[in-house]
């Protein structure tokens, strides 16, 4: 186990703009950071229509104001948006005017990588993809192999990795390499697979904390052994479920950030189809859209991710590299001690998130649900929640206010709509804040197509 070979996933790369075509730019709603060395790129070009307007376009931040090395890469300068908020250096074709005249080189940082996101994990390269573009998100959601190619030939042993960079976390690519696996173990429902990627957390934290006597090889291969063998199933089915409580925290999950960050258009659409797909209503309860909620999921939800398991697999393993899963990026740091249980929970909200999202999607579309209306509701959410540097400590901030931050409220996120469950009472609930309402942004559901 010490010698696992590095799993390094090879979809990214295969990632390629398409363009006037794509049907949310990135080059609209958000603004474009331009570090020193693109700046410093932008000032060595010739005299042209064109720069005359980078020239024009560029605001520097305070800091950014007073020199080069005055801020960080992030807040030294970004390009006024125009009154549409779009970037200027769009073209009416929707096209990026500095690409198209004098080439990707003089890209900012930001526009010529994303959406890859690229990792250095002892000098291994790690890619992986932001699902707020919808070409990214068709790409890793739709392949029923993601990991195809993840092993590449010339990828140096873990061991060796280890030697170039000692910061690494123990035993990093042995975990990684475990985690991945359980993830895309069919022989299980997937929600009792991330339940086992909870456990197998705590685990590793004991460890790390002296509370058990054992090395993390051992823990990886007794752990290998029990999910192959099945003996962790009988006692999984018998895990608590309360619908009411699941319900509660997902509506408050979807309402995170609706003060905190721009409410886009197609967002909206992924909300109201949402809510409409679980029974929003005036006469709304917390039992009523639970109900709701079952039903979408048993007559929709579930006979289409029947026919197509890798799809949440697939966003799994993405947030998985994204994120620095099991560590975080904190974690990863040099000196610093991981949470592993903390960056689980974290997942977990992901997870649940986007599922919720879908299942009212689905209930929305009905038969009709489809490949697109997935790709429609994981980009826009992505976009929404994934960018903002607070989403994921407010989305731990308020699974420890509702007290499911522990392994029974986690499991009941992620347990699956039991019709047969008979759950405790459900957490009080109010009116006000069932659903996102048009006071927070976001306009009233309304019935229509995505």
């Amino acid at each position: 186990m010490p010698h696992t070979k590095p799993i390094r996933p090879a979809y990214a790369e295969t990632f390629r703009c398409i363009g006037s075509e794509c049907e949310d730019t990135c080059c609209r709603g958000w603004s474009v950071p331009i570090e020193p060395a693109a700046y410093e790129r932008f000032k060595i070009l010739p005299a042209s229509p064109l720069r005359t307007l980078i020239d024009a376009s560029v605001e520097f931040t305070p800091e950014g104001a007073t020199g080069l090395n005055g801020s960080g890469p992030d807040g030294f300068a970004k390009f006024r948006m125009t009154e549409s908020n779009q970037c200027p250096l769009l073209t009416e074709d929707r096209l990026c005017r500095i690409h198209a005249e004098v080439g990707e080189a003089f890209l900012p940082y930001a526009c010529a990588t994303y959406p890859r996101i690229v990792h250095s994990i002892g000098g291994i390269e790690e890619r992986s993809l932001a699902l707020s573009c919808p070409e990214a998100a068709r790409l890793v959601l739709l392949n029923p192999d993601l990991l195809a190619t993840a092993e590449q030939a010339g990828v140096p042993e873990a061991e060796d990795a280890r030697q170039a960079a000692p910061w690494l976390p123990p035993h990093f690519w042995a975990i990684r390499a475990t985690m991945l696996g359980l993830v895309r173990y069919r022989a299980l429902p997937l929600w009792q697979r991330m339940f086992l990627l909870g456990a197998l957390c705590r685990r590793l934290d004991a460890i790390a904390q002296g509370e058990v006597q054992r090395t993390i090889p051992e823990v990886l291969v007794d752990f290998e052994a029990a999910v192959a063998l099945g003996t962790l199933r009988a006692e999984i089915e018998t895990l608590p479920s309360n619908p009411p409580a699941h319900m509660d925290v997902l509506l408050r999950l979807a309402g995170l950030m609706l003060h905190r960050s721009n409410v886009r258009p197609r967002f909206v659409e992924c909300i109201n189809a949402f809510t409409t797909g679980i029974g929003n209503g005036p006469t709304a309860t917390l039992e009523s859209l639970t109900a709701g909620y079952r039903l979408a999921h048993e007559r929709f939800y579930s006979p289409f991710f029947e026919l197509h398991p890798y799809i949440l697999e697939n966003y799994l393993i993405n947030t998985i590299l994204r994120c620095w899963f099991p560590f975080g990026k904190e974690g990863m740091k040099e000196g610093s001690q991981p949470s592993m249980a903390r960056e689980f929970a974290t997942l977990t909200a992901q997870y649940a998130l986007i599922k919720g999202l879908l299942v009212g999607v689905a209930g929305f579309h009905g038969q009709a649900f489809s490949e697109e209306h997935v790709v429609h509701t994981v980009q826009s959410a992505s976009k929404h929640f994934d960018h903002h540097p607070e989403f994921l400590n407010l989305a731990h901030q308020l699974l420890v206010e509702s007290k499911m931050d522990d392994a029974r409220g986690l499991t009941i996120l992620l347990r699956d709509a039991d019709p047969a469950a008979v759950s405790p009472a459900a957490s009080p609930s109010s009116a006000e804040r069932l659903v996102p309402d048009p006071q927070d942004g976001i306009p009233a559901p309304v019935s229509r197509p995505l």
